[in-house]
């Protein structure tokens, strides 16, 4: 399982071909750095294993890990009330930008962390649903605990292409009509949308009393702006295309984009929503550690 660890790296997953390998790895190599990781917790608590030793309560000793091991090992932390969780990713043609020193698009990094999430909610016997979408939504997946379900959202997450314009407020408010258990919700988005509309649709998923997470997926270059060369830019959701000398605009542009971060950044805190940058040069235990920390603090609360 140590040796799953180097699938934690894009470099190394965008070799890999089967998403389903790819969050099985994922889990996997995560799950082994947990011994050197403060991290734990998802609904609760991250199910985590250790050897029995003389004195331990035996109703948290894990029969079936006996049954296949021959030894024993206890829960040392428990579920409490299965959740369900939803998962939105979107699909919209931004999210195929690909930088050229950039190992996966983020759609493709978005679809190893939704899949991942997946992996790891059915493996605590919780409910997951999806939802894909560009301006519309695309696919909806209702909730289940069961375990094939796993198949048939990673079939759908691996089979959507990059496709449409954003529209993050008008999707918000229609999920938040039809959502009608409590639940989970987690956005995995690049959030290149009006903050306006974002706001107003995140506003409306708090008022009906869902748990909103946003993990926004951004590409190193968006951020960095490392350009140097005259560079023609086109628009990946408008037939917009500007040929410029990317020096004479670089500061003025990081400085839009930081501004742009920290207003998505201060609407996520203002609305109480947990919210991680995972830029696609992340490694994937920094993108389920968050999340899972972020859930820790959530049971921490209650």
């Amino acid at each position: 399982m140590e040796n799953s660890r180097r699938y934690l790296n894009p470099e190394s997953l965008a070799k890999l071909t089967g998403l389903g390998l790819k969050a099985r790895l994922i889990v996997e190599g995560f799950i082994s750095g947990l011994h050197r990781s403060p991290y734990r917790g998802f609904s609760v608590e991250f199910a985590e294993h250790r050897e029995y030793v003389p004195g331990d309560d035996l109703r948290y000793v894990d029969w079936k890990v006996f049954g296949k091991t021959d030894r024993y090992y206890l829960k040392q932390y428990e579920e409490e009330t299965n959740f369900v969780c939803y998962i939105l990713l979107d699909a919209s043609d931004s999210m195929s930008y690909q930088s050229p020193g950039a190992a996966m698009s983020k759609l493709e990094y978005a679809k190893c962390v939704a899949a991942t999430i997946a992996y790891l909610v059915l493996h605590q016997q919780d409910a997951v649903g999806l939802v894909t979408f560009d301006n519309s939504i695309r696919e909806q997946i209702r909730p289940s605990t069961q375990p094939s379900h796993l198949q048939q959202v990673i079939k759908v997450i691996e089979t959507t292409a990059p496709q449409g314009e954003t529209s993050l407020g008008t999707i918000l408010h229609q999920l938040a009509e039809r959502l009608t258990h409590n639940s989970v919700v987690i956005l995995i988005s690049d959030l290149f949308d009006d903050l306006d509309a974002l706001n107003m649709g995140l506003k409306h998923l708090r008022h009906r009393r869902h748990d909103v997470s946003l993990m926004q997926v951004i590409d190193p270059a968006e951020q960095d702006f490392p350009f140097e060369d005259p560079t023609l830019f086109k628009g990946l959701e408008q037939s917009i295309e500007h040929y410029v000398e990317p020096r004479s605009l670089q500061k003025a542009y990081r400085r839009e984009f930081e501004s742009f971060l920290t207003d998505v950044q201060r609407t996520t805190r203002d609305l109480h929503m947990d919210y991680s940058l995972l830029r696609t040069d992340t490694t994937l235990d920094v993108a389920l550690s968050s999340f899972l920390t972020a859930r820790q603090r959530h049971a921490a609360k209650r």
